[in-house]
């Protein structure tokens, strides 16, 4: 009898606390359910108030993880937030970048080259015409009329006709240069130092031409970034010389430049920044031959044939390391492809390629003629294609590409055979 009002005065203290709202959890009525009622030492009314001190002690755990609960979720709101303003920081961002490029496409009437490596530009409407220029991936174009499945164009330096059925037209072609266009330097000088740091103390790397215009790898330097780039790229040499909290201070009238998987610095007073597209490139096929007038017969056959088929490969990718012409290839893994393609051995790496050519002047340069390029020591190579131009796997962004023999100073200019 006295075990069963034990069990009543239990069973009506968990009534109780139920019926007050508060919240039991198993923990607690296990608490309850484990404690020995037989021969117990405290009495009945000593037994309910633990009873109920458990449950108060449930209530303010539970309490507390739900305060927590609720800072967590704050604190997860201004995450939210703080993503929200990066996202907005960033949407602001693109409006500004879209908005540039849109002032500096001025196009009647937009294409843009949709191929996997390049489409021809001939003379003419026809299949048979002769081909005049070349447009990679992504070249835009001003389309000037079209009939009969081809478009009269005009791209850069080139006019001439295309296939219609290869370029990106109307409003689709106005969304797609939003995403392809980039930011290019276009040097403002007939020469153009740039240098290893943004500072006209530091050592220059190279020298650029007019005839070609650089992409831009980063517009606005900040003192982090630099002193990052600084770390990671920079010899002591590049900096002994350089009054390092000046150059902090003048970042503003810097950008960093990307030329063949190589960084470096250029001021802005030298240069004007303008989003671009690619550019279609001239093709003279006549001036291949005349720049082999001083070869033998047989080797200007030769060295016209090399050409040809570098040109095959132009569109293809860039990658650093690679050797294969169709599926990615570095520099030096291009100029090797294509003369081993004719029995003519190089060695794998640029510099090793110019220490085993024959040092030509640029007065008797002929095609098929290696230029190579750096700064100081050779770490790019590039194969002339006649008229002014060499083919060249580039970069990442660019893949192999036809540009200006001079883009860069050539260290040397050298001879295979």
């Amino acid at each position: 009898m006295r075990k069963s009002y034990a069990k009543l005065l239990v069973g009506g203290a968990v009534v109780f606390a139920a019926a007050a709202g508060l919240p039991l959890s198993v923990q607690a009525i296990n608490a309850i359910e484990e404690k020995p009622l037989a021969g117990i030492t405290l009495s009945l009314d000593r037994y309910c108030e633990n009873v109920l001190e458990n449950v108060k002690e449930e209530e303010a755990r539970i309490k507390e993880e739900e305060e927590k609960a609720k800072e967590e979720k704050g604190s997860g709101e201004t995450t939210i937030a703080s993503n929200s303003s990066d996202k907005e920081s960033s949407s602001e961002e693109q409006k500004e970048r879209e908005k540039r490029i849109k002032l500096n496409l001025k196009y009647d009437k937009l294409g843009i080259a949709d191929v996997d490596t390049y489409l021809n530009v001939r003379a003419r409407g026809s299949e048979g015409a002769k081909i005049i220029g070349k447009m990679v991936k992504n070249t835009g174009c001003n389309i000037i009329s079209e009939k009969k499945g081809w478009s009269k164009i005009e791209s850069g330096n080139v006019k001439g006709y295309v296939k219609s059925e290869y370029l990106i037209k109307g409003e689709e072609a106005e969304k797609k240069a939003l995403k392809v266009a980039t930011l290019k330097a276009v040097v403002e000088t007939e020469t153009l130092n740039v240098r290893f740091l943004p500072s006209t103390d530091s050592p220059i790397y190279d020298q650029l031409s007019e005839d070609e215009d650089y992409t831009v790898e980063r517009e606005k330097l900040t003192k982090e970034f630099t002193a990052e780039f600084i770390k990671k790229h920079c010899s002591k040499k590049a900096t002994e010389n350089v009054n390092m909290d000046e150059m902090y201070k003048d970042l503003d009238n810097w950008v960093l430049l990307s030329i063949d998987n190589e960084k470096m610095f250029v001021s802005k007073d030298f240069i004007s920044l303008k989003y671009k597209l690619n550019r279609a490139v001239t093709i003279k096929e006549e001036s291949r031959k005349s720049s082999s007038s001083n070869s033998s017969s047989s080797n200007s056959s030769i060295y016209s044939s090399i050409v040809s088929y570098a040109m095959q490969f132009l569109g293809n990718r860039y990658v650093w390391g690679g050797t294969s012409l169709t599926n990615g290839t570095d520099c030096s893994g291009f100029t090797m492809g294509i003369y081993s393609h004719f029995g003519y051995y190089l060695p794998r790496t640029s510099a090793a390629q110019a220490a085993t050519t024959r040092s030509v002047s640029s007065g008797d340069v002929r095609v098929g003629d290696l230029f190579f390029y750096g700064s100081g020591s050779v770490s790019h190579v590039a194969l002339y294609i006649g008229n002014g131009q060499i083919i060249h796997a580039s970069n990442e962004r660019d893949g192999i590409k036809i540009s200006s023999a001079y883009y860069r100073k050539p260290l040397k200019i050298g001879r295979v055979m």
